[in-house]
């Protein structure tokens, strides 16, 4: 990934993004192979690379002893400031992240927004070049989310750079500039979303749901011009379509032929989640 770029890191569960975000961050040492961040090796110098990298990672690890300024005061500590360095960079965390009347609170004290705002905060604490953000926004409200994804939005314009990984695909799509999806630690894709979706080889994505199984529906629709690739689930039927004027009606009229009425139908422009799913397949992961 490039100086300043905000960059996604998608995969289904078990695909290997928190590996691999644990051995760039060097909390999990590599069976084989290199890895290297901003040119040094992790394996090799690994307090090295924690000087060019801040890490959020899935789970509150704030100090619970600490309030809010003492948290971001003591990691600046940690990484060779003075006290005085230290507070102030402490005082202008607290405004960039909007919690200057907080900064005497405990951390049990804080909201879920206001605690991975803190997070991120002290993952900044030492300046870094590079900020890991795994999966910054679980378990957080939307309107929290929202909030949060301004922030980042912010850091980046200021030109923080970023690694985020997410289930969130929407979030990706949103924040990121390129996206890798990886799949038992393979690499299946990686590039701008505009890319990713102009890859999928349609510009309109049919989704059909009908009370039984759709299978004889799909046989016909794989007849209608312009269709591209057709996948039958069960009751619902995705139809991945290039010029597809009227093809909504063609697909209701060839269901009819073979008994099957729609329940519901939607018509779509392919997204991040239709390449995810066409890479990764639609099973459910543990």
């Amino acid at each position: 990934m490039a100086q300043g770029e905000f960059f996604g890191l998608l995969g289904p569960n078990g695909a290997g993004k928190s590996t691999t975000i644990g051995m760039l961050t060097t909390r999990v040492i590599p069976a084989g192979g290199q890895a290297f961040v901003y040119g040094i090796d992790v394996r090799a110098h690994p307090v090295e690379v924690k000087r060019h990298i801040g890490v959020v990672s899935q789970h509150n690890t704030l100090d619970r002893r600490l309030d809010v300024a003492e948290n971001l005061e003591f990691r600046g500590r940690y990484f060779g400031m003075s006290a005085r360095e230290a507070r102030r960079r402490a005082g202008e965390l607290l405004d960039l992240f909007n919690l200057g009347e907080r900064r005497k609170a405990m951390v049990y004290e804080l909201s879920g927004g206001q605690a991975q705002r803190l997070l991120i905060a002290r993952a900044l604490a030492h300046r870094p070049p590079l900020l890991f953000l795994d999966e910054p926004t679980a378990g957080i409200d939307p309107q929290t989310r929202l909030n949060l994804w301004e922030t980042l939005r912010r850091l980046h314009a200021e030109g923080q750079t970023i690694l985020l990984t997410t289930h969130y695909l929407e979030e990706a799509e949103t924040l990121c500039e390129r996206v890798a999806i990886i799949d038992h630690g393979q690499v299946l894709a990686c590039d701008t979303v505009p890319a990713l979706k102009k890859s999928v080889d349609a510009d309109t994505v049919f989704t059909l749901t009908y009370a039984d199984d759709s299978a004889p529906v799909a046989e016909l629709a794989w007849r209608l011009p312009g269709v591209r690739r057709v996948e039958s689930d069960g009751p619902q039927l995705r139809v991945f379509a290039s010029g597809a004027d009227g093809l909504l009606g063609e697909l209701i009229a060839a269901g009819a032929q073979v008994g099957r009425t729609p329940r519901d139908a939607a018509t779509l422009s392919p997204s991040l989640e239709t390449v995810f799913l066409t890479l990764t397949g639609r099973e459910y992961r543990e």
